[in-house]
């Protein structure tokens, strides 16, 4: 059996999409796996079981980008096709089951929307495959000795979506305050725009551990799961963490809580005050955060 599955170009929104790929796994133990995305989704899927290959989807002029995927996929029979990106090429391959997304946004969790697909109710929570060379890594870079360990994440892909860099500095001493020693782990993406955005928190910050920004998506995934807690922007960061199990607690201003709230066994989010929108991430309140956090942390106690 051979399945084609077409996601998302953007991180977290691939991330999500795993749960989908994590039940179609199981349901169909022999089945063969194509995955079509954007570049920076690849990664996520390079220990994936039985996959055969990724396509990845580089944006071109007129949209030639999905010719390029119909001309990869054009020769093969297809026993079904999920493409969660409502585009025509299911209808121009050769394949026996069809499953797309339709329409335009609707109410509700993302990982919801995707669930109906195929489907299922309730939602399969995201996954996260990692190899056993990169959990062996990061336990060499967060050794147990020095933790417990929490991650970071101070960037995200526009500026209104990014708590300041002072608010989560002064999260980490009320944090350490009332919780007890831990070292920070800064996380975020390649590139000096990122770079940036996270400066402010590495210099503050002088035990904090400077990830730079190099590692594979998969090698975020093995150092989250060594994590006892992430704080961070709406992100795919925030996704990965989730999907990785480790508590995460976003932090949401004027993007869509109610569709991209994490999702996953252990997950937390804060939302600033103000109109859905047009909430400003300078007004969320560090005592907010650092409550979620605590709260999040015992829940996660509790439970498991």
């Amino acid at each position: 059996m051979r399945i084609l599955f077409i996601t998302s170009t953007r991180l977290g929104d691939a991330v999500i999409s795993t749960g989908l790929l994590d039940h179609l796994l199981h349901r169909y133990p022999q089945a063969r796996f194509t995955i079509a995305c954007g570049p920076v989704a690849a990664g996520l899927f390079a220990h994936m079981p039985r996959r055969e290959q990724t396509i990845v989807m580089t944006k071109r002029p007129y949209d030639m980008h999905w010719v390029d995927l119909w001309r990869q996929c054009m020769g093969t029979r297809w026993d079904l096709c999920v493409d969660l990106r409502g585009s025509v090429i299911p209808f121009l391959l050769r394949v026996g089951n069809r499953r797309g997304m339709r329409g335009g946004r609707r109410p509700g969790p993302r990982v919801a929307h995707l669930a109906q697909v195929l489907g299922l109710s309730p939602p399969p929570v995201p996954v996260v495959w990692t190899s056993a060379a990169e959990r062996d890594r990061a336990r060499a870079l967060l050794p147990g000795g020095e933790g417990p360990w929490v991650a970071l994440a101070p960037t995200a892909n526009w500026a209104g979506k990014v708590w300041p860099a002072e608010r989560f500095v002064a999260f980490w001493h009320e944090f350490v305050a009332a919780h007890g020693p831990a070292r920070p782990v800064i996380l975020y993406g390649p590139g000096d725009t990122e770079r940036r955005m996270a400066q402010g928190v590495i210099s503050a910050l002088g035990n904090a551990l400077d990830t730079g920004g190099g590692l594979s998506v998969t090698q975020v995934a093995a150092v989250l799961q060594r994590c006892m807690l992430f704080v961070g922007n709406d992100s795919g960061l925030m996704h990965l963490s989730a999907a990785a199990g480790t508590p995460t607690l976003g932090l949401f201003g004027p993007s869509r809580v109610d569709e991209y709230a994490p999702c996953g066994r252990a997950v937390a989010h804060v939302v600033a005050p103000g109109p859905a929108g047009q909430a400003d991430m300078r007004d969320l309140g560090v005592a907010n955060v650092v409550d979620a956090a605590l709260n999040l942390l015992a829940d996660s106690r509790e439970a498991g």
